[in-house]
């Protein structure tokens, strides 16, 4: 069974999680850890935990969802996972963080690339990786159907939709993707966002301004 534990990090409160089971088996993903002492919370809840990290998986690759992937790549040795369309994004996370404000070292080692459809695995638990651009160009979600749950990244928030003013975003896709991919989910479905509080798809349903 997985346990999902989160973090709101950074300057711009990003959301990131750690997905761990009985085994003590971890999936770390979008971390947002800017600062050291940010860092810091991660690796003490990791060895309080007694975690041993597996993967690192990005959601997308806006520069709040990897100021921590140099960190946790290099702390623990893993290279992250992401759609190939985020890899340009990716690398253009530092020039993003002047450019904001935020200097960061980004990460530049190896790449793992998922695809739609994907079985990423924590043990015995599987999460699916659901494709779902529009707030970025390879933005990907991970649900689990066992638990009724997804890590939906910066695409469906509390009341509000991810912001399409960026590079690569486009409002009609990310309203496609969450009808064809987020909304044919079971309502009980709780959505742990890139932002904000969780929510569930049957709320968002219903009570969603963006999406009546």
């Amino acid at each position: 069974m997985i346990t999902v534990t989160s973090f709101t990090f950074g300057p711009l409160a990003e959301n990131t999680y750690l997905l761990h089971n009985e085994n003590g088996e971890l999936i770390i993903i979008d971390p947002g850890c800017y600062t050291a002492a940010e860092r810091k919370v991660v690796s003490d809840f990791i060895a309080d935990n007694k975690l041993s990290p597996k993967l690192l998986l990005n959601t997308h690759c806006h520069l709040d969802h990897v100021f921590g992937n140099k960190f946790i790549a290099g702390t623990w040795k893993l290279s992250p996972w992401l759609h190939d369309a985020e890899q340009p994004v990716l690398e253009n996370a530092p020039l993003s963080g002047l450019q904001w404000g935020l200097p960061f070292d980004g990460y530049t080692g190896p790449l793992q690339f998922l695809r739609e459809g994907d079985i990423v695995s924590l043990g015995e638990d599987t999460l699916k990786v659901i494709f779902a651009p529009g707030h970025s160009p390879g933005h990907c979600c991970f649900y689990c159907a066992g638990q009724h749950f997804v890590i939906g990244g910066d695409v469906l928030f509390r009341m509000s939709i991810g912001r399409t003013d960026l590079p690569g975003g486009d409002p009609d896709v990310l309203l496609n993707s969450i009808r064809r991919e987020l909304f044919t989910l079971p309502g009980e479905t709780k959505v742990y966002p890139g932002h904000g509080e969780p929510t569930t798809i049957a709320f968002e349903m219903k009570h969603n301004p963006f999406l009546g």
